[in-house]
C-alpha cells in the first residue's frame, strides 16, 4: 500500500489531463526544457485560446508551471504530479511482475512439454 495517500481527486485530474494528445504533446516538448505559449501551439493545430485551454487544465493537474512577463507566458514541466502517478503505479508494479513471471514460466512449461 501506499505510504502516503494520494488524492483521488488529483490522479483523476492527472489522468484526465494526460488523456488528451495534444495535452501529452505539450508535456512531451516541455520535457525538452521550458518553452512559451507560442512555442508550444506552432506543431499544433489549433489556436492560441484553444492551446491556453489545454494549458490550463495542465496547470490544474500540477503538470506544468506557468509564469507570466507581461503578455508572454513562460511554461514548464511540473515533476511533482507525475511523481505521485509514478508512486501509485508503483502499487500496482508487483503484480504486474509477478503476472509476467507466472507468464513466462507457463510458456517455458508448455513448451517443455511439446518438445
Amino acid at each position: 500500500m501506499l505510504t502516503t495517500p494520494i488524492p483521488d481527486d488529483q490522479l483523476d485530474r492527472v489522468f484526465h489531463a494526460l488523456s488528451n494528445r495534444a495535452r501529452r504533446a505539450m508535456l512531451a516538448r516541455l520535457a525538452a526544457g521550458p518553452a512559451i505559449v507560442k512555442e508550444l501551439a506552432a506543431p499544433l493545430d489549433m489556436s492560441l485560446p484553444a492551446v491556453s485551454k489545454h494549458l490550463r487544465v495542465l496547470e490544474e493537474a500540477a503538470l506544468i508551471a506557468r509564469e507570466i512577463d507581461g503578455r508572454v507566458h513562460h511554461c514548464s514541466l511540473g515533476v511533482a504530479a507525475l511523481q505521485d502517478v509514478e508512486r501509485w503505479l508503483d502499487n500496482y508494479r508487483s503484480f504486474w511482475t509477478g503476472t509476467l513471471e507466472s507468464l513466462a514460466r507457463y510458456v517455458e512449461e508448455a513448451d517443455d512439454e511439446r518438445g
